[in-house]
Protein backbone atom coordinates (compact mmCIF):
# COMPACT_ATOMS: atom_id res chain seq x y z
CA UNK A 1 0.00 0.00 0.00
CA UNK A 2 2.84 2.84 0.85
CA UNK A 3 4.13 2.23 -2.58
CA UNK A 4 0.83 2.87 -4.12
CA UNK A 5 0.49 6.35 -2.88
CA UNK A 6 4.37 6.89 -4.19
CA UNK A 7 3.06 7.03 -7.33
CA UNK A 8 0.54 9.42 -6.82
CA UNK A 9 2.23 12.67 -6.67
CA UNK A 10 0.77 14.83 -9.43
CA UNK A 11 -2.92 14.61 -11.06
CA UNK A 12 -1.55 13.23 -14.60
CA UNK A 13 0.61 10.50 -12.63
CA UNK A 14 -2.64 10.51 -10.44
CA UNK A 15 -5.19 10.17 -13.59
CA UNK A 16 -2.38 7.27 -14.94
CA UNK A 17 -2.16 5.38 -11.82
CA UNK A 18 -6.26 5.32 -11.52
CA UNK A 19 -6.31 4.33 -15.63
CA UNK A 20 -3.69 1.29 -14.87
CA UNK A 21 -5.60 0.32 -11.64
CA UNK A 22 -8.94 0.02 -14.19
CA UNK A 23 -7.11 -1.91 -16.87
CA UNK A 24 -5.38 -3.74 -14.68
CA UNK A 25 -8.78 -4.80 -12.57
CA UNK A 26 -10.53 -5.37 -15.88
CA UNK A 27 -7.97 -8.17 -17.37
CA UNK A 28 -7.91 -9.45 -13.81
CA UNK A 29 -12.09 -9.86 -13.69
CA UNK A 30 -11.81 -11.26 -17.46
CA UNK A 31 -8.76 -14.11 -16.24
CA UNK A 32 -10.86 -15.07 -13.17
CA UNK A 33 -14.19 -15.05 -14.40
CA UNK A 34 -14.34 -18.53 -15.19
CA UNK A 35 -12.29 -19.86 -11.92
CA UNK A 36 -13.97 -21.01 -8.91
CA UNK A 37 -12.91 -18.40 -6.51
CA UNK A 38 -14.61 -16.84 -3.53
CA UNK A 39 -13.42 -13.46 -4.04
CA UNK A 40 -16.35 -11.51 -4.29
CA UNK A 41 -15.12 -7.92 -3.52
CA UNK A 42 -13.99 -5.23 -6.03
CA UNK A 43 -10.24 -5.51 -7.07
CA UNK A 44 -8.69 -3.24 -5.78
CA UNK A 45 -4.92 -1.74 -4.55
CA UNK A 46 -5.07 -4.89 -1.07
CA UNK A 47 -6.44 -7.04 -3.51
CA UNK A 48 -3.61 -10.19 -3.82
CA UNK A 49 -3.33 -11.92 -6.66
CA UNK A 50 -2.50 -15.85 -5.00
CA UNK A 51 -4.00 -14.93 -1.76
CA UNK A 52 -7.25 -13.34 -2.87
CA UNK A 53 -7.41 -14.70 -6.79
CA UNK A 54 -6.26 -17.60 -6.61
CA UNK A 55 -3.04 -16.89 -9.17
CA UNK A 56 -0.90 -19.77 -9.59
CA UNK A 57 2.50 -19.17 -10.61
CA UNK A 58 1.86 -20.13 -14.33
CA UNK A 59 -1.11 -17.85 -13.92
CA UNK A 60 1.05 -14.89 -12.88
CA UNK A 61 3.66 -15.97 -15.63
CA UNK A 62 1.15 -15.78 -18.32
CA UNK A 63 -0.99 -11.99 -16.90
CA UNK A 64 2.99 -10.46 -17.41
CA UNK A 65 2.83 -10.87 -22.01
CA UNK A 66 -0.76 -10.09 -21.75
CA UNK A 67 0.06 -7.25 -20.05
CA UNK A 68 3.05 -6.12 -22.06
CA UNK A 69 0.13 -6.61 -25.26
CA UNK A 70 -2.26 -4.70 -23.73
CA UNK A 71 -0.16 -2.02 -23.65
CA UNK A 72 1.98 -2.19 -26.97
CA UNK A 73 5.16 -2.69 -24.32
CA UNK A 74 7.74 -5.54 -24.84
CA UNK A 75 10.30 -6.54 -22.21
CA UNK A 76 8.81 -5.02 -19.34
CA UNK A 77 11.37 -5.98 -16.66
CA UNK A 78 9.08 -8.38 -14.84
CA UNK A 79 11.76 -9.44 -12.45
CA UNK A 80 11.39 -6.38 -10.61
CA UNK A 81 8.17 -7.52 -9.65
CA UNK A 82 8.64 -10.70 -8.99
CA UNK A 83 11.41 -11.47 -7.32
CA UNK A 84 13.27 -9.55 -4.27
CA UNK A 85 17.03 -10.70 -3.40
CA UNK A 86 17.45 -13.10 -5.46
CA UNK A 87 13.84 -14.89 -4.35
CA UNK A 88 10.70 -15.64 -6.24
CA UNK A 89 8.30 -13.09 -3.83
CA UNK A 90 5.22 -15.15 -2.32
CA UNK A 91 2.82 -12.63 -2.94
CA UNK A 92 1.75 -9.72 -5.27
CA UNK A 93 -0.77 -6.89 -4.91
CA UNK A 94 -2.70 -5.14 -7.51
CA UNK A 95 -1.29 -2.10 -5.95
CA UNK A 96 2.16 -3.50 -6.48
CA UNK A 97 1.57 -4.41 -9.89
CA UNK A 98 -0.25 -0.90 -10.92
CA UNK A 99 3.22 0.75 -9.17
CA UNK A 100 5.13 -1.00 -11.32
CA UNK A 101 3.51 -0.17 -14.77
CA UNK A 102 2.73 3.50 -13.68
CA UNK A 103 7.06 2.83 -13.22
CA UNK A 104 7.69 1.26 -16.92
CA UNK A 105 5.10 2.66 -18.92
CA UNK A 106 6.43 6.22 -18.66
Amino acid sequence: PSTFKRARTTGEETLQTQSIQKDLADILEDLTADWDTSHDEAIGPDTKLIGDLHFESIDVVQLLPDLEAHYGRRALPCEELCMKDGQYVDEVTVGQMVDFLAQHLN
